[in-house]
């Protein structure tokens, strides 16, 4: 025998029966088809009787199996008589897939594929080990037949040594929602991390500095327009905040001040509040206002505000 070439794309499959097995599931299951997936490594394992004959082991991949991979294009198998009758190399034929055989234990036969069957075989037999049956808290019993689709998917979520990836990221580029996945992000929820109060913290403050254009006041004023210029601009005396701006506009950007009405609007201020200057200060020693800010609480206003230097006497 020559060394099986390594597949160049998935399921170029090995096939294999595992035998001997306990009675499992309502139709008795005493046997296993084990289908390995050379190029990911990825598994199907499907209970039946060890009794199968090619028809039923036919049967069984067509209804089971090709819907979900695809049509093999290479199958290895052991010498057994499922697999070496007239029926099973007409259905390879109709298939287009190549039909090799194998020799279990032969150094030259495909090892990888044959130990992990001989590593299901023995994690299958553990459940099964003197007839353990397995009950959860409601009563209901678990035997073999019944834990092989767990069973199934923690193998193919699990990284495995020769590729470094799982079978699910090799053959469908992503990794299947796991149980242990949900409860961990069940646990990160109720315990958050420190990082993450901070994060957030952060983004409140970002938030709260941003005022709500939505409801700021549509314009400003009312200012006293003291100069035209021509029909299409103003010249109005700004103060406080304002008054190191550029005092003219164009006269789209200007509107007749129309008082609110008391009776309408009671909570509403009659014009903005703007910083006052400072010549309407009574405290002389302020120079200049810097920053104001506005209690919601208390509906007041806070100043920042640079004073003037002391003038030391001799």
């Amino acid at each position: 025998m020559i060394h099986i070439q390594e597949p160049k794309s998935p399921w170029e499959a090995h096939i294999d029966l595992v035998t001997a097995l306990p009675s499992s599931g309502d139709k008795t299951y005493n046997a296993g088809l084990v289908i390995v997936d050379r190029y990911s490594k990825n598994l199907i394992f499907l209970p039946c009787h060890q009794d199968n004959t090619a028809i039923d082991t036919a049967l069984l991949l067509l209804s089971r199996v090709i819907s979900h991979t695809q049509l093999f294009k290479n199958i290895i198998s052991d010498i057994d008589p499922n697999f070496t009758s007239a029926l099973w190399r007409n259905i390879h034929r109709l298939f287009g897939a190549k039909l090799s055989f194998s020799t279990a234990y032969h150094p030259q036969t495909d090892g990888l594929a044959e130990r992990m069957i001989q590593t299901l075989e023995d994690i299958i037999r553990r459940f099964c080990a003197y007839g353990l049956e397995l009950k959860d808290s409601d009563g209901f019993t678990h035997d073999w037949c019944t834990l092989i689709p767990a069973l199934e998917l923690e193998y193919k979520t699990s990284v495995h040594s020769s590729t470094g990836q799982t079978q699910s990221m090799l053959e469908k580029g992503w990794n299947p929602r796991l149980p242990a996945e949900t409860l961990r992000k069940g646990l990160i929820y109720i315990h958050p991390k420190a990082s993450s109060f901070k994060i957030i913290l952060d983004k409140v403050k970002n938030h709260a500095k941003q005022s709500p254009n939505k409801l700021k006041y549509s314009y400003l004023g009312p200012f006293f327009i003291f100069a035209l210029h021509g029909t299409n601009a103003v010249q109005v005396e700004l103060s406080g905040e304002l008054e190191n701006k550029h005092p003219t506009f164009p006269v789209s950007l200007i509107k007749q001040y129309q008082p609110a009405d008391k009776e309408l609007f009671p909570l509403r201020n009659t014009t903005p509040l703007t910083v006052p200057t400072v010549e309407q200060i009574e405290d002389k020693q302020i120079k200049k206002f810097i920053k104001e800010r506005r209690l919601r609480a208390k509906n007041q206003r806070e100043y920042l505000v640079r004073y003037r230097k002391p003038v030391h006497e001799d």
